[in-house]
């Protein structure tokens, strides 16, 4: 978890968004890097209802907007008291002794194809959970560097967490998506106090157990307890953030969308009830 990047847009969340990331590069010594998130001019075309014309932001205004985010992002690490990253490119005798640290790229193009490209480099990008309301962060900007990026998003709650990944839940279902998030968690699955793996009857797929999962991370040196959960009234999504509150729970891990995007738009399923309704960091991966 050496590099952090952190897409700066304007919405509620984004305090939540830098805390969530310097949480995450004092724990490591993480790089975290800030970019602008805005969308492309080409995207972005209001419609005149009276006149019946149609108008587009003008490239003044996506520089100053630019030119905002960076501000925005660069005095809350300096109030935080993360330092600047020094000029130059990073190599491995510097890393180890670095610490968390900070830099922001200026002049990166508008629009979430970039972000989905450029997250390839990063051990994890660090976003804001979506929401519905005009304050929230954006839904696309989640599922762009969620399935562009083959890196894992460590989705940040509505309010800033206070600690990170020393109550550690695994949302275990048997799939290959949740597979992939545990082995994206194990810098956090290392250094965690506490780790718990569930499972719900009804929501998981041909695969391994719960109580498999424990064992395999035993043999990494990770102790984990588990509890299988017998099917019930409440939906799995429901059960995992029952049990994350009573566990004590900062950081939950899962695999995002084992069913189809469109399947929990019609049906739900646990991805989308965590995504409404989650109020701590989560690490995601599909």
């Amino acid at each position: 978890m050496k590099t952090l990047l952190v897409p700066v847009a304007s919405h509620d969340a984004l305090p939540s968004v830098f805390e969530t990331a310097i949480l995450a590069a004092r724990r490591f010594g993480s790089l975290i890097e800030g970019v602008s998130l805005r969308p492309a001019l080409a995207e972005y075309v209001p419609v005149d209802m009276v006149g019946g014309m149609t108008w587009l932001r003008d490239e003044e205004a996506d520089k100053a907007e630019a030119e905002t985010a960076g501000q925005r992002f660069v005095t809350f690490m300096e109030q935080a008291g993360v330092p600047l990253a020094s000029d130059g490119p990073c190599t491995p005798e510097t890393v180890g002794t670095a610490g968390s640290r900070y830099r922001w790229r200026p002049d990166v193009p508008a629009g979430d194809a970039f972000l989905g490209q450029y997250a390839r480099l990063f051990t994890a990008t660090v976003v804001g959970r979506p929401g519905t309301d005009d304050g929230s962060p954006r839904m696309t900007t989640f599922e762009t560097a969620l399935f562009e990026s083959g890196r894992p998003i460590l989705l940040a709650p509505p309010i800033a967490p206070a600690t990170l990944g020393d109550a550690i839940l695994i949302a275990w279902n048997g799939s290959t998506e949740t597979a992939r998030a545990v082995a994206f968690a194990m810098p956090f699955l290392r250094q965690a106090q506490r780790i718990r793996v569930i499972s719900v009857e009804g929501g998981t797929v041909p695969g391994p157990s719960a109580e498999d999962l424990a064992r395999s991370l035993a043999c990494e040196g990770i102790a984990a307890d588990f509890r299988a959960h017998s099917a019930g009234r409440r939906t799995p999504g429901e059960v995992f953030l029952a049990e994350a509150e009573a566990f004590g729970c900062d950081l939950l891990i899962k695999g995002a969308y084992t069913q189809s995007r469109l399947r929990q738009m019609i049906f739900g399923g646990p991805t989308s009830h965590l995504l409404a309704h989650a109020e701590i960091p989560m690490l995601m991966a599909h």
